[in-house]
C-alpha cells in the first residue's frame, strides 16, 4: 500500500512541509510514481511515530538519524529496536531531567522567598564573579552530586 505526502501528513498529525523536511534529512524516503508525485510505503508511518516521540523527549534529528542509521538495512525501527533506541538515550534524558530540575528549583526558590535581597540571592552574580567560572549558567550547570 502506498500513501500519498498528504495522506501520511494526516495520519501522523504533521505538516506536508515536516515531511519534505524529514526526507531532506534523510529521515524518511520517498518513491515517485509516473506524475512524479511522493508515495510513501506504509512503514514510514512507524518511523514518522519514532521521529515525533523522539523529538518530544528532547532528541535531536541527529541523533535519531544516527540511530536508524544503525538498523540493518536502516529498516524502519520494530518494537524491540524502539525499546533499544529510548535505553541508549536515557542517559541523556535523565541528565536533561536533573537540569530542568535544577533550573525549577533555583527559580523557585529566589522568586519564591519574597526577599528580592541581591545580597541573599543565590544566582546573584555581582562584579561579574562567575566570569572566571566560565561561559554560560555555570550555577545551574554544576551537578551537585
Amino acid at each position: 500500500m502506498e500513501f500519498s505526502v498528504g495522506d501520511v501528513a494526516r495520519r501522523c498529525g504533521v505538516k506536508v512541509s515536516t515531511l519534505h523536511f524529514y526526507e531532506d534529512k534523510g529521515l524518511i524516503i520517498s518513491q515517485r510514481n509516473a506524475g512524479n508525485q511522493r508515495r510513501y510505503q506504509k512503514d514510514v508511518l512507524r518511523r514518522v511515530s519514532v521521529i515525533k516521540a523522539a523529538q518530544k523527549v528532547g532528541i535531536s534529528l541527529a541523533q535519531i538519524k544516527q540511530a536508524f542509521a544503525s538498523l540493518p538495512g536502516n529498516r524502519t525501527p520494530t518494537n524491540d529496536d524502539w525499546d533499544k533506541l529510548a535505553a541508549s538515550w536515557q542517559q541523556e534524558l535523565d541528565n536533561r531531567i536533573s537540569y530542568l530540575q535544577r533550573l525549577r528549583d533555583s527559580m523557585s526558590s529566589c522568586i519564591g522567598c519574597g526577599c528580592l535581597s541581591m545580597k541573599s540571592c543565590p544566582i546573584y552574580n555581582q562584579d561579574d564573579w562567575l566570569a572566571e567560572q566560565g561561559p554560560g549558567p555555570v550555577l545551574l550547570d554544576r551537578n551537585p552530586e
